[in-house]
């Protein structure tokens, strides 16, 4: 398993964003050498915990429960095949592009050490929203993305340290229970039915699946 590149995103002007402004950091490209990985700060606050790396909607992305997104080559390369056409390394707005890292079979509360210092907690799974679809420009992609299951993992920052593209990206603790990235994904988009069991997944999941899945209780408790 390894890292095949770091991307950052810069801001530029879009006409598919919900950003006021117009401006969104989802191009991303990958970097060159080096890059640091830190804790970003709280959602709404914090942004991206990729340095050099834009997020100009925090509302709904960045802060520390969101401070990278990965997403594996294997998979990018799954959807070059269907839509015919080449996918680059952060084609997908991911920072991290991954090579032999089975990210949608990924644990909520896995571990993943990058490179010597960088240590990585599975959070989530990603939600396409209306900038991605502009991104990538194919008719009715977020339905298609979203009845895929592939969604790519949010991760947190355990300890922060420097990446780069070569990296090895090593599984240091994987959690006793079930609850994978792609499960999370179905469970909050298509088969809400299954929230109460993301709660198996601890603290280590998203604050705002588990608040999802509390409320759902709540709603539908006997």
């Amino acid at each position: 398993m390894k890292l095949l590149s770091v991307s950052l995103g810069r801001p530029r002007s879009a006409p598919y964003t919900d950003q006021r402004d117009g401006i969104t950091g989802i191009d991303k490209r990958p970097a060159d050498g080096p890059v640091r990985i830190t804790a970003p700060g709280p959602k709404g606050i914090g942004a991206s915990g990729v340095a050099g790396d834009a997020v100009c909607d925090t509302r709904h992305h960045g802060g520390n429960d969101q401070a990278v997104y990965a997403f594996a080559r294997e998979d990018l390369d799954d959807w070059e095949r269907e839509l015919g056409r080449p996918l680059a390394n952060g084609a997908f707005g991911e920072n991290l592009t991954t090579s032999g890292v089975d990210v949608t079979g990924a644990l909520i509360g896995e571990r993943w050490r990058i490179g010597a210092d960088v240590l990585l907690e599975v959070t989530s799974s990603r939600i396409p929203c209306r900038t991605f679809a502009g991104a990538i420009g194919e008719r009715g992609w977020v339905r298609r993305f979203t009845e895929k299951g592939v969604p790519g993992a949010y991760l947190r920052v355990i300890e922060p340290g420097e990446i780069q593209a070569g990296d090895p990206v090593t599984l240091v603790h994987r959690p006793a229970h079930d609850v994978t990235v792609g499960f999370q994904f179905r469970a909050v988009t298509t088969r809400r039915e299954l929230l109460p069991r993301l709660l198996a997944a601890g603290d280590a999941l998203h604050p705002e699946s588990i608040e999802q899945a509390r409320t759902y209780m709540e709603k539908y408790a006997s």
